[in-house]
């Protein structure tokens, strides 16, 4: 199965949209059959959901992510697991032992402060 994780240099990105590159990691039986990295395309509604749909991906892991995100994730079948935090190579092991849970998304985008990329604060823990 084909994961996604929006990746800020070695851990997860507490932004879903807003992540430098996806470390999209193919696992099956148990192990970790390939790895790469891919730039994040922009931060425009549908782009990104579109994007990790044309490279397979099945499901994203992210710290966080907003529900109209969310609505288009549902829409391509693919899975989502938020309120994931700590370093890329952790997660993978997690994955690969099938141990990753997820919570609530770790940010509330908009919140009165404005929505989308001209945003420059989130709601999430620093």
């Amino acid at each position: 199965m084909l994961i996604a994780i929006a990746t800020d240099g070695e851990y997860v990105s507490p932004h879903f949209g807003r992540c430098q590159t996806y470390t999209i990691v193919d696992i099956e039986d148990g192990k970790v059959k390939s790895k790469k990295e891919v730039k994040n395309p922009g931060h425009e509604p549908g782009v990104i959901p579109s994007f990790l749909h044309n490279h397979g991906a099945k499901c994203i892991v992210c710290g966080g992510m907003g529900s109209r995100a969310m609505g288009f994730f549902e829409e391509l079948g693919i899975d989502r697991l938020t309120g994931v935090e700590g370093k890329v190579v952790d997660i993978i092991t997690e994955l690969v032992k099938g141990t990753l849970e997820g919570s609530e998304s770790a940010c509330t985008p908009g919140a009165g402060r404005g929505y989308g990329i001209e945003k420059s604060e989130c709601d999430h823990a620093h």
